[in-house]
């Protein structure tokens, strides 16, 4: 049976153009760690995407454990993304230059056949494996992101202002405005590696949720 990956098989939401786009996203599942600092030197940050992925491929390979996953399918482990705001502004990708004040949610997409219960069953076999793991902040939920503007950032994380600006000029000439919450955050998903790749080949998806107040007052042009 083929695996199903689901970036090709959704590519509206992990395939955007280079332009900004409105989105409707629909509930899905995923593996989050919720954390603090700046993602680039804190420990935390890189404790969490050990978790996530030691719980993801944990998971993946439920078929040669002893987790019961009825209705499981084979599948590749979907792209790390993150949400992101801080204590006393919602984050929206401009407003914060300080990294080591962001808060974060680290996660990865789960399957729908994920349940609570091989969620803990998951976590209790990693934490055998690496019991000095904190699994304190992991969590098992669902995200209904809804109505959305998308874009795919080429180039370097330092350099997303230029298509987040993009994205604001466009959604304020089409009716649309920002709607960033406790519940809304700034969202990217990671389909590169920068470790691996020059700075220039990174790909990132960047996400903001929005609220539809007006009709355009003319077509957009980006």
């Amino acid at each position: 049976m083929q695996k199903l990956d689901y970036k090709k098989e959704y590519k509206d939401l992990y395939q955007p153009p280079s332009k900004p786009t409105i989105i409707n996203i629909p509930e899905m599942l995923f593996i989050a760690v919720e954390g603090e600092g700046d993602p680039n030197t804190c420990q935390e940050y890189s404790e969490a995407l050990e978790i996530l992925y030691g719980l993801s491929y944990t998971i993946k390979m439920s078929g040669k454990n002893d987790i019961q996953t009825d209705g499981y399918f084979e599948y590749v482990i979907p792209p790390l993304e993150g949400l992101w705001y801080a204590d006393d502004i919602y984050f929206d990708g401009l407003n914060i230059t300080d990294k080591n004040k962001f808060r974060w949610i680290a996660m990865i997409r789960q399957p729908e056949f994920v349940t609570e219960n091989v969620f803990e069953t998951a976590g209790s076999i990693l934490i055998k494996k690496k019991p000095r793991l904190d699994l304190s902040r992991t969590k098992l939920k669902k995200i209904n992101e809804g109505l959305c503007v998308q874009i795919m950032h080429h180039g370097s994380y330092d350099d997303e202002p230029d298509s987040i600006e993009k994205m604001k000029s466009y959604i304020a000439l089409n009716g649309y405005k920002e709607d960033l919450s406790d519940k809304r955050l700034h969202h990217e998903i990671y389909l590169s590696d920068p470790r691996k790749c020059a700075p220039e080949r990174i790909r990132t998806v960047i996400r903001l949720s929005l609220i539809h107040i007006s009709e355009p007052t003319r077509l957009a042009l980006i």
